[in-house]
């Protein structure tokens, strides 16, 4: 079942409390948004199933990619440990983001 954020404050809950994190931020305005999701939550479902895979509406909820400083829709943020490893906007490449994440999360679980 997909995680939905809605504010700031549970975004860093979530980022104290697990290892690997990936923040997709998106709007239902837009169509790279919702091509890209399900690949994304199969990607993270079969190669990465430690991340945990949440979801900021942007249009929504602007605060939180305020205060992340994005301005574009898709955009992914991983982060390992509570910091920020990799971004990732607009016209994104699944092997490219898979080969991007797979060395860390190696190392960190297994």
């Amino acid at each position: 079942m997909p995680i939905e954020l809605s504010s700031k404050d549970e975004i860093v809950k979530l980022l104290d409390n697990e290892s690997a994190v990936i923040v997709y931020f998106y709007n239902n305005n837009c169509a790279p948004c919702i091509s890209l999701r399900p690949k994304v939550e199969e990607l993270v479902l079969d190669s990465f199933p430690k991340i945990k895979l949440v979801f900021v509406n942007s249009a929504d909820h602007p605060d939180i990619p305020a205060l992340y400083n994005i301005f574009s829709n898709p955009t992914l943020i991983i982060f390992f440990e509570g910091k920020e490893y990799r971004r990732e906007s607009k016209y994104i490449s699944i092997p490219q983001l898979q080969e991007s994440i797979q060395r860390p999360y190696n190392m960190m679980f297994d």
